[in-house]
Parts: C-alpha cells; structure tokens; sequence
C-alpha cells in the first residue's frame, strides 16, 4: 500500500475523531416552518415559460469553446449549427427528470452538512470581492489574510451554516495558484461545507481532487461535498470556461450552481418578465448539461437578478423589482423540483450604513420568501460586490440570527399558549415574574449582539455608537475568539503536499 493509499484509508477516521469540546456552531441549517410566497398566476407563469421555450427555440444559445458540450447537445436531440444551440420545447426539461429534487452536501464535520433542496434553507457568506473594507483601514485589495479571516468569522457564526467560496479574491497570491490556498483554507478554518473554484476546468478538478484527499475518493463519488458556482456570459452566451468548469463537477458528482448575471437594460431586458424569462432560458441550458454529462448529479437552479440606473448606467442593487423578480423565479424552480439559489445581501452602498442595510433587508426577504434553498451572498456584501465588508459581514450575519426566527413561524402548542400564564397573572399585573416567563425568557425572543436596546442616556453615556462601529468591535472580538477545528494531521499533511506539487508545476501568473 502506498503513503498516498495508506492517507487515504484515514480519511473517515479523520473526519469522526472530533473534539468532543469543540465549540458548537448553531443549526446546520434551517428548515422553514413557513410557505414560500407565490405572487404570479398560473397564466403568467406559462407566458414566461413559453417566451423561454420561444428564445430557445427561435434565437437559441451559443457555447463557445467546448466541443463536448455541443457534441453532448447534439446527441440529445438538440438543433446545433457551429455555436449556435436551438433547442425545441420541452427538451431540456425532459433532460432535467433525472436532476434530484434535494441532495445533502456534507462537511468534514458531519454534523454541519447541509441540505440543500426542499423547505431546506442555508446561508452561505457573499462571493467574489476583489476588495475588502473596514471602518480602520478603509477599502483595499483583498489579501489571503483577509480570505482566511471572514472564513474564520463565518465559521464562529451560529447563523451561516456554510463556509462559502471566494469570499475575497487574495490578490497577493498569483492568479494561476490561489484556489488551491483558497480551497485549504476552508478545509483548514473551517468544518462547514465550502465551495470551490471554477476559473478554469483544471482549477475546478484541483477544487475535486482536494476534495477526495480530505473526505476519500469513493466517498466524494458517492456523495456531494463540494460546490461549484458557475456563472453565464449573459445573454445566451456559456462561455467553455464556465461549461467545462461545470461538467467537471456534475462528472465527479458534485453540484454546479447555475447561475446567469443579468443586469436590467445591460445583459438583457429593461423589463422584469422579459429579464426573468432569459434567465430561466440560460439556467434551463446549464442545469440541463450538468445532466448529460452524469445523470443524477446534484444541480442547483441559480439566479442573479439586478437593475441598474438608466441615467447614468451603473449598476444598482437590492432593489425592488429584481426583488420582486425573484418571487417569480422561485416559482419557475420549484415548477422544475430542482434546489435554488437566488438573491442574498445585495446593496451598492459604498458604507455598512443605513442605505446597505434597507435593500439588503429588501433583496434577502425575497430569497426567503421566494423559497431559495441555497443563499449565496447572505454576509458581507457591499459596494456592488466590489468590496467585502467585514463591518457588515457582522451586520448580515445578526440578521441572518433574525431570519432563523422568522422561518421558524409561530409555534402553537400548550406552552406558547401560556394558558398557565394567564391563569397566575391577574388582570392589571404583569408577566416578567411569572413561572411562564421564567421558563421561556432565553429562547423567547432573537437576541441580536449588534443592535443597542438600551434608553438613549445609557447609549449617550456609553459613547453614542452606531451600528457599524459595534460591528466593527464584534468582528475584531470573534476573530481573537477563534480557535481551529480539529483536522487529521495525516489529512491535512497530503492536502498540503498536493498544493505545494501543484504550485510548483507551473509558474506564477498574475493576470
């Protein structure tokens, strides 16, 4: 047996000898208690459907740069003429019967995987920053201290369940080399589930290989334990980067999440339905290839609705009708019974101020209530996604804290009717000292540790802070907090080894 076989024999060891002390994380995720909200009728979601199918059909796709894919496409019936893909109505659908309904992606730490799909609900950190930002240092290029920083805050959160992806670009790592220090880093600080790279096909398999040497290779083609998120070149544009990137992780069993980025006016319509519709064309495309190359695989439904302002052309987010667009498109996915991903903190607000705080409050109601399962971007987002905020990573995760409670409904059983209660208070009393209260005063209510609740002379005296400045103090606190999972020193030894071979095969890039 070689090193490599003998490593390898460790990995279920590894991943269940857990300090039995090691600090608890809150849920692994949520499952909602109340309904998803369906704004659109029967015929309007068949028109949308329709004009899809019309798209498909009458202008269809292109795929540029992957021979395979169209070759897949053509072989199931689809109309491909160079680039260009036409599909007829209902095929890609038909394709999709064989996509599961709801999968588990499972952490090193078992009792932290999720499930993603049905009334299953996980929040997972914002993606992709090339800044960072905080009320010392202002904006900055990320750096890979930064990346290992907000994945050492999201995993000494209770409320994110997920350790995410690219949580900053560390731009002082050379391009070609840092999603193999971003993919350790969430197998090292972190025993949530985490997403890998999918910047090129031979990133996205480095992403999968890793992956098997930290959970085993039967293991990882069994089972889902890594995530891909890959993007559309909108409109009606899969772009070889992104569809090899996506093969590549439906053929080792691992979920891609398809997502198109379409900005109102830009990358498609002005209008909603007409923007909701392209969407749902090019999502259809993705989820429907991660099928042809592995029926079965795991494939999250995407999508990233945004606006912009039409006088001066920059984009605008968290607002309301890509907000309102999302309820839709959580019906389209669940008409499809496939996992979504939708929506999360958006703002444009260049501060974590009052501004960041209503249109992320506004776009993240909507991925609730449009039932999203899979919440990329719930923590951190800021400045257009330009820059990720460790002042308001701290003031989404709270909030987050606060949806956990919201999802979980109203409880009616014999305790939450306090019928007791009633019964020892008499009329004109008061209940703060009573049996019922007593018993329920810790878990009664969502207890925030950013918001100030105090009277206004003891948050005078107490030196008149704002939000972000007590975000700012939570954040350093949680970071000098924070101590490692444990993680098999064997594990841990050939993950670093298989970086270090890989960054010495090729030379530094850094564009």
């Amino acid at each position: 047996m070689s090193e490599t076989e003998t490593k390898r024999g460790r990995r279920t060891g590894g991943r269940e000898r857990r300090d039995p002390n090691a600090k608890p994380t809150g849920p692994a995720y949520i499952k909602r208690v109340i309904p998803t909200y369906d704004i659109m009728g029967e015929e309007s979601l068949l028109k949308i459907e329709a004009t899809a199918d019309r798209i498909l059909a009458e202008v269809g796709l292109d795929i540029r740069d992957d021979d395979e894919a169209l070759a897949l496409f053509k072989k199931s019936g689809a109309k491909v003429d160079g680039m260009r893909v036409r599909f007829e109505p209902g095929h890609l659908q038909e394709v999709l019967k064989t996509a599961p309904q709801e999968f588990t992606q499972h952490a090193r730490n078992p009792a932290r995987s999720v499930q993603i799909g049905g009334n299953s609900v996980v929040f997972s950190p914002a993606y992709g920053s090339p800044f960072v930002m905080d009320l010392d240092r202002g904006r900055r290029y990320g750096t890979l201290e930064d990346f290992q920083n907000f994945i050492k805050l999201a995993y000494n959160c209770p409320w994110l369940h997920h350790s995410g992806g690219t949580v900053c670009e560390p731009t002082d790592v050379p391009v070609n080399k840092r999603h193999l220090d971003m993919v350790y880093a969430h197998m090292r600080y972190s025993d949530k589930a985490y997403m890998g790279s999918i910047t090129s096909e031979q990133r996205a398999e480095d992403s999968i290989e890793m992956s098997r040497l930290l959970f085993g290779a039967d293991f990882v083609d069994r089972n889902c334990v890594i995530l891909g998120n890959v993007n559309v070149n909108s409109p009606l544009l899969w772009d070889g980067t992104m569809t090899k990137s996506a093969r590549a992780y439906a053929r080792a069993n691992q979920a891609a999440v398809i997502v198109p980025f379409i900005l109102g006016g830009a990358m498609g319509p002005v209008t909603n339905a007409g923007a909701i519709a392209q969407a749902h064309a090019e999502t259809l495309v993705g989820c429907a290839m991660t099928q042809l190359e592995r029926p079965g695989a795991p494939v999250i439904y995407g999508n990233f609705l945004s606006s912009m302002s039409l006088r001066s052309g920059s984009p605008t987010f968290g607002t309301p009708e890509p907000a309102i667009g999302s309820m839709v498109v959580g019906q389209l996915a669940r008409r499809l019974k496939l996992p979504l991903r939708c929506a999360g903190s958006f703002t444009t607000s260049k501060l974590p101020d009052g501004q960041a705080m209503q249109e992320s409050v506004m776009s993240m109601l909507s991925a609730v209530h449009c039932g999203a399962n899979f919440i990329l971007h719930s923590a951190g987002f800021l400045d257009g996604l330009l820059s990720m905020s460790y002042e308001k990573f701290m003031m989404d995760a709270d909030f987050c804290g606060a949806l956990h409670s919201y999802l979980g409904g109203v409880v009616v059983d014999d305790n939450t009717l306090a019928m007791g209660a009633f019964q020892s208070v008499t009329p004109g009393g008061h209940y703060l000292g009573s049996d019922h209260t007593m018993a329920n005063y810790t878990t009664a209510f969502f207890d925030s540790n950013i918001a100030d609740n105090t009277p206004f002379e003891a948050w005078n005296e107490a030196g008149k802070t704002d939000a972000a400045t007590r975000a700012n103090k939570r954040w350093k606190a949680s970071l000098a907090e924070y101590v490692a999972p444990p993680l098999d020193e064997a594990v841990d030894e050939s993950i670093r080894d298989f970086v270090a071979r890989k960054k010495a095969s090729m030379t530094d890039q850094w564009y």
